[in-house]
């Protein structure tokens, strides 16, 4: 069964909604014929400069064509990192379900199912908080660090549950944030809708870092699409701009912007080697979760 955002947002809290998408995914991942590894898949990973070049498995190479690195068994024991988008912008959504409210279905899930397995995860919400001052950075609004405990778990989930998208964008800072607080390697999972122009920029430099950054690309099908036909006054979600359009006479440069806005976000990350993935939050997170552990349980990052 297909577990469309419509489904899903008649399922109550997220702890509910978290679990039904991961247990899809475990399903899906039960079908695969490379089922049975961890979220990384493999015991190797992906050369990036500065890995040992000595580490390099040449009988891989030899078969894939591609160089990788032998993971051993200290390093087999995965942490990632999750950074949500509180932003205003990401409460946008006139559908079943909100960009932040699939975003914190994406990362509860993907929360569930790292513990589930014995790795540890951790949580950055990012955001302005709504406090004058945030005990942690500038553009951070919470934080988690790592941990694989159930009752980690379950506060991540409540942590998610209760924030709202309210705010200008700071997606970049939290980034940074991530990057000082991941540490050692770790899988970076970034979601949000990149509005912040600097959220590129923060991407890359985590990659540099040598850390594994999966970033998924949430817009709502209107974005993507813009259907509005009729006069419309649009709002700004995080300040006070407002702008009166005709869409008929306005579409077509949008669509063209937009395109480009896309290629570009996925050209830069591509060249990164940051794991790329755009989601329409009508999508069933399942699908798309699925989607993109099966890429990585062949091995090969990519972008779409």
């Amino acid at each position: 069964m297909t577990l469309d955002p419509q489904l899903l947002a008649r399922l109550g809290p997220l702890q509910i909604r978290a679990r039904a998408v991961m247990e899809g995914v475990l399903s899906g991942l039960h079908q695969s014929k490379l089922h049975g590894q961890s979220v990384e898949f493999s015991e190797h990973k992906e050369y990036a400069p500065g890995d040992e070049i000595k580490h390099i498995d040449w009988r891989a190479y030899a078969k894939l064509d591609k160089h990788y690195v032998k993971r051993f068994e200290m390093e087999t024991n995965l942490r990632a990192l999750l950074v949500v988008d509180a932003s205003g912008s990401m409460a946008y959504g006139r559908g079943a379900m909100k960009k932040l409210d699939y975003a914190k279905v994406c990362a509860g899930a993907l929360a569930a199912l790292l513990s589930r397995q014995g790795d540890q995860v951790g949580l950055v919400l990012a955001g302005v908080s709504p406090e004058a001052k945030t005990q942690f950075a500038e553009g951070v609004r919470s934080f988690l660090p790592f941990s694989a405990a159930h009752s980690h778990v379950q506060e991540m989930l409540r942590q998610l549950e209760v924030t709202e998208g309210t705010g200008p964008t700071r997606f970049a800072q939290a980034l940074d944030f991530a990057a000082e607080k991941a540490g050692r390697r770790a899988l970076v999972v970034a979601l949000g809708d990149l509005f912040d122009t600097e959220a590129v920029p923060a991407l890359k430099r985590l990659r540099s870092r040598r850390h594994d950054v999966l970033c998924l690309h949430v817009l709502d099908r209107e974005e993507l699409e813009f259907p509005f036909d009729d006069p419309t006054r649009f709002l700004s979600m995080e300040d006070d701009q407002q702008i009166d359009a005709q869409p008929r006479q306005i579409r077509e440069s949008y669509l063209s912007e937009l395109k480009r806005f896309l290629e570009e976000t996925r050209r830069e990350l591509g060249r990164a080697d940051v794991e790329y993935e755009l989601v329409a939050s009508d999508e069933a997170p399942d699908r798309v979760l699925l989607r993109v552990l099966r890429r990585r349980e062949g091995g090969a990052k990519g972008s779409r």
